[in-house]
């Protein structure tokens, strides 16, 4: 395990064999020279794995990936695309936000911790789970990556029925295996403002990842965030 983090029991026992393979040595490794050398790591040691805490391997619905946290004091807490409460809504969750109010008429949070969604079964999964204050993309290629390729060879084998939305090329790469006999795979441009225009705006990911939801038996996610957290 990571610094002794603890994590999840059936996420546990699917990633098993990525704590025991060496690239996990060497990450951990890496993490401890860091926080030795002075740098501040985001999230929080207790955060690094909270997607997979908040949404058990057996109750995920709905994959939605990010590539890094936010490299922002106080932004990043274990969610892509989230932010803790009383901080700034960053421009892509805007996006989501203004999408979500096309697709289903729900009005734009007022905050941007998306926690209530993890908590039904999305997983909000970032490919690369820390990253150096104020250096984006400084945690890649550490090993983070190929853990949460487990992540997703593990929901993509052991569930059924499983949306996954794939915002932009990355995400869509890193997912490319995924069975779409079993599963939804629901593809646009990032939530980005640079990229929302070209095709995120109107994609209407979240009714039709309820429709997917409801046509298999299952409960439909309840997209719209509490007003207070």
């Amino acid at each position: 395990m990571v610094e002794g983090v603890k994590l999840e029991e059936s996420w546990k026992r699917a990633l098993a064999p990525e704590f025991d393979n060496p690239y996990m040595s060497e990450l951990r490794r890496f993490l401890i020279s860091e926080k030795e050398a002075g740098k501040r790591v985001f999230p929080k040691g207790g955060e690094y794995f909270r997607a997979l805490d908040l949404t058990p391997l057996d109750q995920v619905k709905v994959v939605i990936l990010g590539q890094d946290p936010y490299h922002g004091y106080g932004q990043a807490h274990g969610l892509c695309f989230s932010v803790q409460p009383g901080v700034r809504i960053p421009p892509s969750l805007v996006n989501i936000y203004k999408e979500l109010q096309s697709d289903l008429g729900i009005p734009p949070a007022r905050h941007g911790f998306l926690e209530h969604w993890a908590r039904q079964g999305v997983l909000l999964l970032n490919s690369v789970l820390t990253v150096e204050e104020a250096r984006a993309a400084s945690h890649q290629g550490k090993g983070w990556e190929r853990f949460t390729d487990a992540v997703i060879r593990a929901v993509n084998e052991q569930c059924n029925g499983v949306v996954f939305m794939l915002w932009g090329s990355y995400a869509q790469k890193k997912a490319a295996f995924v069975d779409r006999a079993r599963h939804l795979v629901l593809r646009a441009p990032h939530p980005s403002p640079l990229s929302a225009h070209n095709g995120f705006f109107g994609c209407r990911h979240f009714s039709r990842a309820n429709e997917f939801l409801v046509s298999h038996g299952k409960e439909p996610v309840d997209w719209q965030l509490p007003e207070r957290v």
